[in-house]
């Protein structure tokens, strides 16, 4: 089916098999009406191409290239309703045969029948994604159910020769890159949209829309914040060891009070304070407090500061955010200070497409304990933690559904040798947003594995120094959100640790059960 050639072959060989005298491969009728129509549809005389193309049907009404033939003759007169049938008879007589597919996807998109098109153009896709300004076509399907970034990948991956179609899949690709958040990318292909045909006459909103992306960026909002406030019920403050019959330590710790209702506040600000094409620099400030009404000694007020430089930039049709970032801790317990965190961390988040989502990160923090009282060496807290972490995220009907799985690695290297070690965190995640007034239900399992490196100085009680501790964390964290509108949020939070460790007082188990309302702006 290639226009011109395959019509001249045809009638080639007619002429060739007319004089010969052989009893076989003789051409039909109807081949012969098809060839002549071919002919009259390259010289566009479309009426004289449909009438040989008719009779060859009358002949053989299953002839799938008069069909195919006829239905681009039909589509050349801009009659995609007659073409279609025509269309869909010869797909279902050779319906792998991509040409008929990709010419019936155009008349149903012709026809406005944009879900029947997107079936068929897909299928065409996925074998040649190639041909000629399908990519276009298929992207466009795309963009206008909201998947932006599938979009982008089929503009990116197509190819056309007729220079309205390249304009205006550039067009489409700046407007599928501004819905990703990618102003500036999408400003540029608007431009190139406009240098590709500056006469036409998308150029008008093409130029329009290009100021537009310009100034959305300007005009975005540069200032965030979060404020939070709840209650909660802790039922072991302290971290008091589970029972164990045979420690003294655990049984003198298991004797004070342990379970505490209390009130929670925290407050998040975050201003963008440069944003320069490709570039984002933002600085934030967290605090977090607790107070334990029965326990205020174990009162936590914690102070964060941070610094973020972050990069926005495409691998190939995927987004790619990378970013650095320093970050300040001031920790007190009970109203003195507990610690101080510096932390530098380096991460890169990459968007394989509408449905996965990878983040990478490296984080390096130094912590200085403030020790009470006389302390062994052994028992110094102060130290550096390494991480490496890899998370994976499964994303379902425009992130409304999430899976997300991940590993990380790090390394303790405090001063007391009764702290260091080696750990592997796998971490588990889902949300699930339900159908009603958009309610999500989010669930997190983390188990945090920490191979410590020398033998603990302190215990087993009866013979110290001659065990390494080794604990298994595991981590539980079930909440439930209610939007209630105007930036408002209710929440529910379940978070369970169960912690196991060989040696007694560090095995626990803790639930913390809490209700809060927050608001975003």
């Amino acid at each position: 089916m290639t226009g011109r050639g395959l019509a001249a072959g045809l009638l080639a060989s007619i002429a060739v098999l007319a004089t010969a005298d052989v009893a076989w491969c003789q051409p039909s009728e109807a081949d012969v009406f098809v060839a002549e129509g071919i002919l009259a549809l390259e010289d566009k005389k479309y009426d004289e191409a449909l009438e040989g193309f008719r009779r060859a049907l009358q002949r053989e009404p299953g002839h799938v290239e008069a069909l195919y033939y006829a239905g681009v003759a039909l589509m050349a007169q801009n009659k995609a309703a007659e073409a279609a049938p025509l269309l869909e008879r010869a797909r279902r007589i050779s319906p792998e045969e991509m040409a008929v597919a990709y010419q019936l996807g155009l008349a149903y998109f012709s026809l406005n029948r944009y879900d029947e098109a997107q079936v068929v153009l897909e299928h065409v896709f996925r074998r040649d994604p190639g041909l000629d300004s399908l990519g276009y076509y298929v992207g466009y399907l795309r963009y206008r159910k909201g998947d932006h970034q599938g979009a982008l990948q089929a503009f990116r991956a197509g190819r056309t020769t007729d220079p309205n179609i390249a304009q205006l899949t550039r067009f489409y690709t700046g407007l599928a890159l501004n819905a990703m958040g990618m102003s500036r990318q999408a400003a540029a292909e608007v431009e190139q949209a406009l240098r590709l045909q500056p006469a036409s006459p998308l150029a008008g909103p093409a130029e329009r829309l290009r100021q537009s992306f310009a100034e959305s960026r300007d005009a975005e909002w540069r200032l965030h914040a979060s404020l939070r406030l709840g209650g909660y019920f802790d039922d072991n403050v302290n971290a008091r060891p589970s029972a164990h019959p045979s420690s003294d330590t655990v049984n003198a710790l298991r004797r004070p009070e342990n379970q505490s209702w209390g009130e929670l506040a925290s407050l998040r600000l975050e201003y963008d304070w440069l944003k320069t094409g490709p570039w984002t620099s933002t600085v934030g400030y967290s605090f977090f407090t607790t107070y334990n009404n029965r326990l205020p000694s174990f009162n936590i007020i914690d102070h964060l500061g941070t610094v973020t430089v972050s990069r926005q930039d495409l691998l190939g049709s995927m987004p790619l955010i990378s970013s650095v970032q320093y970050a300040y801790e001031y920790l007190m317990l009970g109203g003195t200070e507990l610690l101080q965190r510096h932390a530098a961390s380096i991460y890169s988040t990459l968007v394989e497409g509408p449905h996965n989502l990878t983040n990478v990160i490296f984080k390096a923090e130094v912590r200085n304990f403030v020790e009470k009282g006389q302390v062994d060496s052994e028992q110094f807290q102060d130290g550096n933690n390494y991480m490496l972490g890899l998370l994976h995220v499964f994303r379902f009907a425009q992130d409304r559904h999430l899976l997300k799985l991940g590993y990380q690695f790090d390394y303790e290297s405090a001063q007391g040798s009764n702290f260091a070690y080696l750990g592997n965190r796998f971490i588990v995640g889902a949300q699930y947003t339900l159908p009603w007034y958009n309610v999500r239900l989010i669930y997190d399992f983390s188990l945090h594995r920490r191979n410590y490196l020398n033998k603990n100085t302190l215990f087993p009680e009866d013979d110290p120094g001659t065990r390494k501790r080794q604990d298994d964390e595991y981590t539980h964290l079930l909440r439930v959100e209610v939007p209630v509108g105007g930036g408002f949020t209710v929440g529910a939070d379940y978070q369970g640790t169960n912690q196991r460790s060989n040696l007694a007082p560090y095995t626990y188990t803790r639930s913390i059960y809490t209700l809060s309302v927050s608001y975003t702006y």
